[in-house]
């Protein structure tokens, strides 16, 4: 409706305000902080929110930081957690690549602020990076906060455990602890973020009651975990899901979903490691971990432990346990486009395409066959795998959180651009994400680079400031 595009708008436009930036030193709870000003936003990167997950701290979960005597330089970025560095970087991988170095020592946070003094209430926005939960930085420039805070965010980045150092199942983890959740340490440090940013957050002039956990596919489909996650009800207000998708975990102990339970995978991945009990792979480095895990045929993954995750995402949703918040969910049209490797192997021409979408499809193959035609075969593959992943999930979201009577916004982002256009990734996943931010300058070189014109700038203007409303105000 007309007054509601307009009131929307308006908040945008209220936002966006300038104010006087915060002190360059604040005093959040473990110890006080220098930052870094810069266009009227104070940085505070490196930040610890809990201890090294080192040592026996392996596969635990995470601890609070402990304090600090006197003021703490938080002018850089911290070391991001391990993960395999990859030699070729591509335009839709770099999204995901870090730009620190790499450490087990790695859970801290960043914060941008334009706050004039810790005073004010500033919706916070909390974003997770992407990656598959094996790469990815809080600090990637993509994600740099200056923008939205300048519409009025307290913006929040993290690292959080990737890999198998994040996501790992293994009996004997499960025996030495058996009152601690298992398995999903990478879900845990963001949860422990979230209470950091809830005890915390005030100092920079946010307000802890008005959270928004936002994130871009592994982040998004950490965003749905954590919304079905019970020790994170109560931590955000709203939610922001980019690109996510809706798939099974394995879990601990048990076979569901014909998938090898967790704790299974794990002592056959020990094996692999040649490191067969707890002290012997807690004594492996993290970066052999890191950089032998992948050569084993074992992807890292959430597993259901009952306690983290309760159950499969699905199944939580369908039982409306979700946390009833207001929701804004989409994707790109191109998803696949640059993710061609999710594409399963095409048939050899337009009637072996019908045929197997008859032998798979059977009463709706028409259905299927009249939205993506065997005429063009990879425009309907790269379509049919982008709404089964992406598509569905963006609507089921949407679709549910209305069903519970909350705010509830569906967005499909269909851009390209000269240089999309020249490389065939119109509207490639990841490729929302400088405009949100509005860090279109701030895009490495392998990146189709993004023409600096002013219908670029107004559409990244706009997309802030849908964003900064929905986390603001819900709408």
């Amino acid at each position: 409706p007309r007054m509601l595009v307009r009131r929307t708008v308006f908040a945008a436009v209220v936002l966006a305000a300038p104010a006087a930036a915060l002190p360059l030193q604040v005093k959040p709870r473990g110890g006080a902080l220098w930052g870094v000003q810069k266009d009227g936003v104070v940085s505070f990167t490196g930040i610890p929110f809990a201890q090294p997950p080192t040592g026996d701290l392996r596969w635990r979960a995470p601890r609070p930081a402990a304090p600090w005597k006197g003021v703490r330089d938080a002018g850089q970025f911290s070391a991001s957690c391990t993960q395999r560095i990859v030699d070729v970087l591509k335009p839709w991988t770099y999204e995901f690549m870090t730009h620190t170095s790499v450490s087990e020592d790695c859970l801290y946070l960043n914060v941008w602020s334009a706050a004039a003094s810790p005073k004010e209430r500033r919706p916070v926005f909390v974003y997770i990076y992407g990656g598959a939960l094996t790469s990815g930085s809080g600090a990637v420039p993509v994600y740099d906060g200056a923008g939205l805070a300048k519409k009025g965010l307290i913006v929040v980045t993290f690292n959080y455990r990737l890999g198998r150092l994040g996501f790992f199942g293994f009996p004997a983890l499960s025996a030495e602890h058996p009152d601690e959740p298992k398995g999903n340490y990478g879900l845990l440090d963001q949860i422990a973020a979230l209470q950091w940013v809830k005890r915390n957050i005030g100092a920079f002039g946010g307000n802890a009651a008005n959270v928004t956990v936002a994130g871009e596919s592994a982040g998004a489909l950490s965003v749905m975990y954590l919304m079905t996650a019970p020790a994170a009800r109560g931590l955000f207000a709203k939610a922001v899901a980019q690109s996510a998708y809706m798939v099974s975990a394995p879990a601990l102990r048990d076979r569901v979903n014909g998938m090898v339970p967790a704790e299974e995978q794990g002592s056959d991945l020990a094996a692999k490691l040649g490191a067969t009990d707890l002290a012997a792979l807690r004594a492996l480095p993290a970066e052999t971990i890191a950089d032998k895990v992948p050569t084993t045929g074992y992807f890292p993954f959430p597993a259901i432990d009952g306690k983290t995750v309760p159950r499969q995402l699905v199944d939580s949703f369908d039982r409306g346990e979700q946390a009833p918040v207001p929701i804004l969910a989409g994707f790109n049209s191109g998803e696949i486009r640059s993710l061609r490797f999710l594409l399963p192997k095409p048939p050899a021409d337009a009637a072996a395409y019908e045929a197997a979408v008859r032998a798979g499809y059977g009463e709706f193959a028409d259905m299927f066959l009249a939205r993506y035609p065997a005429k063009t075969i990879d425009e309907s593959m790269l379509a049919a795998t982008r709404d089964a992943m992406y598509g569905w999930t963006a609507e089921r979201l949407v679709s549910d959180q209305a069903a519970a009577g909350k705010g509830a916004y569906f967005y499909l982002f269909d851009h390209g651009y000269p240089a999309t256009q020249e490389w065939n990734l119109h509207a490639f996943h990841a490729s929302e994400l400088p405009y949100v931010f509005g860090t279109a300058s701030r895009t490495p070189p392998l990146w189709p680079k993004i023409p600096d014109t002013l219908a670029e700038r107004k559409l990244s203007e706009a997309m802030g400031d849908y964003w900064a409303s929905f986390a603001a105000t819900g709408k």
